[in-house]
């Protein structure tokens, strides 16, 4: 246990090429679930919680770390299963991460270990799986099904985002976005997708979505067969960065290394705002990047790269 606990730290500053390392951990119970490490901040016996008046039950406190005072989440209670017990809580420990701008703790009952992965070995949920489960893909560990968890979907029901474009900015989009070409989306989280389809449809825009970057990769090569470039089809691409089987850095460097899509905007919006540099973004080939998920930001993103374009 020391040892994983010791080494998230340095492990959340790798960023791999079609490449992952979940942090693996589990809830009152056998099945595994995992976490990317690049989100997580520091792994921590769960410390003393504040109550917080008139929350939802599934917070169980705030927990005062380094200066900081961060909101815990029961994990298990936020996809529907029973929470720790009261008795049970010093026993227990707490993922803190960074998600989408803010930091917020996750109350697990164990952390098993890191795992180097390709994001090949990460599938999709098994289909009927319905809208209501927390997951965004499964992998193996060891013939053992290990759940990765949709923690954007627990953190629009748990402290929902403003997910409506201003009035101000949906007058200046009444002439801006007109009569262009539609969007692509590339995103595993259902969640993510709605938020992101919400607001360009809001400007105007037309919004074709994809699950992950092989499916979108195959879409582009799909409208391409033709002759014609992507370019011709599509204002720009907005792509995710964690997704199964294909993620958004190399859905980028496929796109600039095929003489059809090269010439198509890529920006990649994501979570992973506290590793997701200039640099890293120039490396794979992408054009922009922005952290998830203000409704405005985005829609005056992509306001200024069709005016740019």
């Amino acid at each position: 246990m020391a040892g994983v606990l010791d080494s998230v730290n340095q492990r959340t500053q790798l960023v791999g090429q079609n490449r992952l390392e979940l942090l693996l951990f589990r809830l009152r119970g056998r099945q595994m679930y995992g976490i990317n490490v690049f989100k997580v901040k520091e792994v921590l016996q769960c410390p003393k919680l504040s109550s917080i008046p008139k929350s939802r039950s599934v917070v169980r406190g705030v927990a005062h770390i380094r200066g900081e005072t961060i909101p815990v989440i029961d994990l298990a209670m936020a996809i529907g299963h029973p929470g720790v017990p009261r008795e049970e809580l010093a026993n227990s420990f707490v993922i803190i991460t960074e998600y989408n701008r803010k930091t917020q703790g996750f109350m697990v009952t164990g952390v098993d270990q890191i795992v180097n992965m390709n994001w090949e070995d990460i599938l999709p949920p098994p289909k009927g799986a319905g809208n209501d489960v927390y997951l965004t893909s499964v992998t193996k560990m060891d013939d053992k099904l290990v759940e990765i968890i949709d923690v954007e979907k627990i953190l629009a029901e748990v402290s929902p985002l403003r997910e409506d474009v201003t009035e101000e900015l949906l007058t200046r989009s009444a002439q801006r976005v007109q009569a262009h070409l539609p969007v692509l989306v590339a995103d595993d989280s259902s969640v993510a997708r709605r938020q992101i389809e919400r607001c360009l449809t809001a400007i105007g825009m037309e919004v074709i979505t994809r699950d992950d970057g092989k499916q979108a990769f195959d879409y582009l090569k799909e409208i391409t067969a033709d002759g014609t470039k992507a370019s011709d089809h599509l204002s720009l691409i907005i792509s995710d960065v964690e997704m199964p089987e294909m993620d958004g850095y190399t859905l980028a460097t496929r796109c600039k290394n095929d003489p059809a899509l090269r010439d198509t905007f890529i920006m990649l919006h994501t979570s992973l705002s506290g590793v997701l540099d200039s640099a890293m973004v120039q490396k794979v080939g992408a054009d922009e990047f922005m952290a998830k998920f203000s409704a405005d930001e985005l829609a005056e993103k992509v306001m200024e790269i069709i005016d740019r374009n």
